[in-house]
This record gives structure tokens, C-alpha cells and sequence, in this order.
């Protein structure tokens, strides 16, 4: 029996960096950690979280080979407890899929993330629950039990990787793997309260994953702080030469991030829909204003039917016929096979068979051209923030309406996967009528996984209070640590501030204006003769006597666009490093000596701005 003060200690113990210092405390929690898993599972049952369970020997085996090994050596995820839905592959594990009869055959080898996974040092608990073939929305498609929200038990878990998401949400692993075709990896999220990331298409290898629709399947990551998700992502995303829908990592640039506003779209008053659900609606109403008067968002309403129409064609058109690929002969010959397969899933695959190749082709003309017309709405905003789900159901309610109730649980999801967009589901409140949890997703284009997860975090620290249906609050947890979002700030000081004749220069390669502030004050600024137009010199001064703090504008430019920048800067003109107010630095323009040995001093103005006003 433990303690009140030992269940505390735990408690406090879920996320990767806290299991970490406790480890660090003294190694034999580690041990310790990973029995009280072992004996957690044995109280209170297998079902309906897991599948399969990697045996408590195979386990403290591994806890040993990890002792082993020097602090100085040890990997980002030494000693973290997972979970993998089982729908992925674990060597000596069958992988059912939540179908019994589906494995005939143990696994001879991981599937390509779960060895990432093993190599960082994380430890194997079990493989989870899950629609079956994942196929589902719901969590209630599976022989093995009916996993159910956190926060009450007649209320739905979301699906697929329903075992995935209630692993962790419940405490049993720090992270899990899960998948999302249609928005697995984030409606499970919702139900418990906790990260849902779906990372751009490809950046996580699939190669060892039970296809549902190949083209389109992400595998996700679960877990209770940005931080965490983001940690486990960078692990696993490696280019994988064996699999045919393996991306390399390249950023895309997201000026955005770096400023003071940036913009988001929503769907407009007669497309955003929550089915009824009139709690749901007002907590995002609610995010929204948060995010427009604490992040500095500026929300853009527009029709959101052209997404609809997009997500219709997944599980309402041929793309349907990829999941038949994969399992559909599976389930012709069990056909009659009712404790097996669920009628719910083969009634959805099996329509594969009603489309021809001649409607495949059909859907995808239409589907690019609709990428059209999002495109054109792609320029009005720089991110789109919708409700992870519109409603949370009742168990027994999607029981005697499965598909037009998990149709509703996709209007915010199904589309993202054909439009090759990455998002994060986050938490942001719970109701107070039902106290049952709420989430938004944010979603942009592929590649913008690190400004998502930036902006992400922010979010997750304003808007949620407590890590899913604990105690534990939200801002106690590690912040995310600085990542690259492909951008490049750069301080201008003359022609090129804002309204000036060379600012198109930077807007012309999508710069974002950031902010007005002032250099310290050791520099000296100086109008340098030109044919061109008038134009000023910013020199670095040793001689405090005669230093000056002069007012910059500092931009924030797509690193790719640095190049073509720098070759338009002129004779006598550079790049260097600014020392600025704040103590921060700042790459720059500067002016060797040269240029100003006879051009007028202008420092005493204190900015180029206030000269040309004193000119008029």
C-alpha cells in the first residue's frame, strides 16, 4: 500500500524530463518505475488498454542492460516506458490489428521507429487497443474491450489508437506510437487530454506498419507535453530508403513564428459545426479569443466546405479501396467470421468494391482541383485552427449509430493526410457542465512541424491547466527548447525599414516584419555618398565616448531566401553582427570603414528615420 506522499512523488513522475531527475536521483527508480508498471497492469487487468504485454522479465532484463551503460553515453530516452498500437510491428509479438485470427505468425523484426526507439533507450511495455485494421474514429471496434475517456467511463476514447492514447493519459508510459489515416492520432487525444501529433506524411517511416490506406498513413505520437512529442518525433524521424512514402526532413520556413502576430484561419459561422454540442462550441470561441489577445493571433473566418468536400473523398470515395489492398482479402475469407471481424470495419472495406479505376481517377482530378481553390486560401492565413473533434459521444450512442457518428468525429480531420498537412492536437480546457476535455488542433503545411510544435507549446501553457485528468499542472512541465524554423532575423537600419524604397526586397521573399528596437550604444551612423538613394552606414564604435544607440527594425526572412539578399547589397555595405539593447545579437547591415571616412554623422538623430524627418 503506498503512502500518500509516495502516490504524490509518482504522480509527478510521468513526463520524459521528470522520469529523468528521478533517475538521476538514484538509478534504482528506474527499477523501480518500471515494477510499479508491471504491478499496476497486474491489479487492474490487460484489458481493454492492451493487446499484448512485453513480459515483466524481458523488461527488467533490459533495465539491467541499461544500467550498464555509462551516464555520459546513455540516449535521449534512456529508461522511458512506451507503448506501440497494435497495428505496428515488435519483434517476438503477433500484431493483430485488434483481429485475433489476423496473426498467424509472431514478428521476426521491430518496425523501422520502434527500433529508433529501442536504440534512444526506451523501454517496450505492451502493444495497445485499437479499431480494428484502424479503421474507426470511435475506439469501440475491437474484441478486446472498449477503452473509454479518462474523464468517464461512458464516454468514447476515440479511435483508432484508442489503447495508445489512454496508455499514457492514464500514466502507464510516457509516450506512445499510434497512427492516423484520418485523424487516429488526434481524436484519441482529445477524448483523454493529452499531445496528439500527426507529423508531416513520411517524416516517420511506415515500413513495419499494418497499411490502412498507404499513401496517406502517418505514424503518431502520444504523449502529455509538447516537449515530449516533440523529443520522441526528432528520434524517429529518419529517412527510410525501404519505405516508399519515406520523406528526408527539410524545414519550411514560418516567418510567422517569429513574430508578434501572426494569422490563422477558422471556419466561418455556417461551416464551423459541433453536431449540437454547444459546450464545445464555446471553449473554442474561448481559445480563440485567448490566442488573439495573449499569442497575438489574428483569426481569418472562411468557408471551410471545400475542406469537407476533400475529407468525403476519403472514406466516402475510392480511397477506400487502399484499405481492401491491404486487409480486404483477409476479410473475404472470414466473412462468416462474426467473433473476428467487426461488422462495422467490413462493411467500410468492403465497399472498396462498389469504385472502379475510372472513379479513382475521377477523385483525384477533383481532388486537385480543390487544392486550387485552397491554395488560393492558403494566402490569407498562415495556419488553420479548428476543433480537434466538434462533440465527444457516449459509448452506447455510438454503438447504435457507429458510422454517422464517427462520419461527425471526422469533419475536422479526414481531409489532412490528402492535403499533405501536419498538425497537433492540444488541449485547451475542460468543460465545466460535465468537466469532460476539449482540444484544438493546429494544422499548416508539410515541413512546418517545428513552428507547429513552437506555437504548440505556447498554446498548451495558456490554455490547459492540468495534464490530462491529473493533478499535475500544465506549466510545472519543461518548457520546449528552441527550435529551427528555418528563418533568419536580420536588424536593417536605412533603406530597407518599413515604407522605405527597399523594403520590397524583403517582403518580395516573404519577410515578416518582427519588431522596432534600438542596438546598444556603440554605434555610430553615417549618410554614405551614392548614386543610387540616399542610403545610411552603421558602424560599430570602440570609442564609448562617441558610441550611440540607434533604432533598427529586426525582419524575420525564410533562410532559404538569405542568399538572393545578400547578393543585393551594395558596394561598401555587409552583413555582421548587431549588438543590440537587450543583450540579444543580431545578423545585420553594417558599413566598412572606408565608406565613411568623409560621409556626415547622423548618430546623434538616433535612427535613419529621424534624420529624414528632420530633412522635410
Amino acid at each position: 500500500m503506498k503512502t500518500k506522499e509516495e502516490k504524490k512523488e509518482r504522480e509527478n513522475m510521468v513526463n520524459i524530463d521528470s522520469l529523468h531527475d528521478f533517475y538521476s536521483i538514484d538509478e534504482n527508480n528506474l527499477l523501480k518505475i518500471i515494477n510499479e508498471i508491471y504491478d499496476r497492469i497486474e491489479n487492474e487487468g490487460l484489458k481493454p488498454i492492451w493487446i499484448s504485454i512485453n513480459p515483466r522479465s524481458k523488461s527488467l532484463e533490459r533495465v539491467e542492460q541499461l544500467l550498464r551503460i555509462d551516464k555520459i553515453n546513455r540516449s535521449p530516452l534512456w529508461g522511458i516506458p512506451y507503448a506501440v498500437k497494435d497495428n505496428i510491428d515488435v519483434k517476438h509479438f503477433h500484431t493483430t490489428c485488434a483481429c485475433p485470427r489476423f496473426s498467424k505468425e509472431k514478428c521476426e523484426e521491430n518496425a523501422f521507429v520502434v527500433d529508433r526507439l529501442e536504440e534512444a533507450g526506451a523501454i517496450l511495455i505492451g502493444k495497445t487497443n485499437l479499431d480494428q485494421f484502424a479503421t474507426g474514429l470511435v475506439g469501440t471496434r475491437t474484441p478486446y474491450g472498449i477503452c473509454s475517456s479518462v474523464f468517464n467511463r461512458e464516454y468514447m476514447s476515440g479511435g483508432s489508437s484508442s489503447g495508445s492514447s489512454v496508455s499514457v493519459a492514464q500514466g502507464y508510459v510516457s509516450f506512445a506510437l499510434g497512427t492516423d489515416t484520418a485523424g487516429s492520432g488526434r481524436v484519441p487525444a482529445m477524448c483523454n487530454h493529452i499531445i496528439g501529433y500527426k507529423p508531416t506524411r513520411g517524416l516517420l517511416s511506415a515500413r513495419g506498419v499494418v497499411a490502412a490506406c498507404r499513401s496517406l498513413d502517418c505514424v503518431s505520437i502520444f504523449s502529455e507535453t509538447i516537449r515530449d512529442a516533440q523529443l520522441v518525433g526528432s528520434i524517429v524521424c529518419q529517412f527510410d530508403a525501404k519505405d516508399n512514402y519515406s520523406r528526408s526532413f527539410q524545414i519550411r520556413s514560418c516567418p510567422w513564428i517569429e513574430t508578434s502576430t501572426f494569422r490563422f484561419g477558422i471556419a466561418n459561422e455556417e461551416t464551423l459545426l459541433f453536431f449540437n454540442d454547444q459546450l464545445n462550441k464555446q471553449l473554442f470561441v474561448n481559445s480563440i479569443h485567448s490566442i488573439e489577445t495573449h499569442l497575438g493571433g489574428q483569426s481569418i473566418p472562411f468557408d471551410f466546405s471545400v475542406f469537407t468536400r476533400i475529407a468525403q473523398l476519403l472514406y466516402e470515395g475510392p480511397w477506400v479501396n487502399e484499405r481492401y489492398v491491404s486487409v480486404g482479402q483477409f476479410i473475404d475469407e472470414n466473412n462468416n467470421d462474426l467473433d473476428n471481424v467487426d461488422p462495422t470495419v467490413r462493411s467500410i472495406i468492403s465497399k472498396a468494391k462498389n469504385y472502379s479505376a475510372t472513379q479513382l481517377f475521377q477523385s483525384i482530378y477533383e481532388l486537385e482541383l480543390l487544392k486550387k481553390q485552397i491554395n488560393e486560401l492558403w494566402k490569407q492565413f498562415d495556419l488553420i485552427i479548428v476543433p480537434t473533434a466538434p462533440t465527444i459521444y457516449k459509448i452506447q450512442d455510438i454503438l447504435d449509430n457507429p458510422i454517422e457518428l464517427n462520419r461527425n468525429l471526422g469533419y475536422y480531420t479526414n481531409f489532412v493526410n490528402l492535403l499533405d498537412l501536419c498538425g497537433i492536437s492540444i488541449p485547451v480546457a475542460s468543460r465545466t457542465d460535465d468537466h469532460l476535455p476539449f482540444s484544438i488542433t493546429i494544422l499548416s503545411h508539410a515541413f512546418t512541424d517545428n513552428a507547429l510544435f513552437t506555437l504548440a507549446d505556447r498554446i498548451h501553457r495558456l490554455l490547459a491547466r492540468f495534464i490530462s485528468n491529473s493533478n499535475r499542472l500544465v506549466v510545472s512541465t519543461p518548457q520546449l527548447s528552441t527550435l529551427d524554423c528555418g528563418n533568419s532575423l536580420v536588424a536593417v537600419v536605412g533603406a530597407h525599414l518599413s515604407n522605405q524604397p527597399l523594403n520590397y526586397q524583403l517582403t518580395q521573399r516573404n519577410g515578416r516584419f518582427v519588431r522596432k528596437t534600438q542596438t546598444k550604444d556603440c554605434y555610430r551612423l553615417f549618410v554614405l555618398n551614392s548614386n543610387e538613394i540616399l542610403k545610411p552606414g552603421l558602424i560599430y564604435s570602440s570609442d564609448n565616448e562617441k558610441g550611440h544607440s540607434i533604432e533598427v527594425e529586426i525582419w524575420c526572412l525564410p533562410s532559404s531566401e538569405i542568399g538572393s539578399f545578400i547578393q543585393l547589397i551594395t558596394c561598401s555595405l555587409c552583413i555582421g553582427y548587431i549588438y543590440l539593447k537587450d543583450n540579444s545579437i543580431v545578423k545585420g547591415f553594417v558599413v566598412e570603414n572606408y565608406a565613411v571616412e568623409n560621409a556626415p554623422e547622423i548618430s546623434q538623430f538616433g535612427g535613419w528615420i529621424n534624420y529624414l524627418n528632420s530633412l522635410i
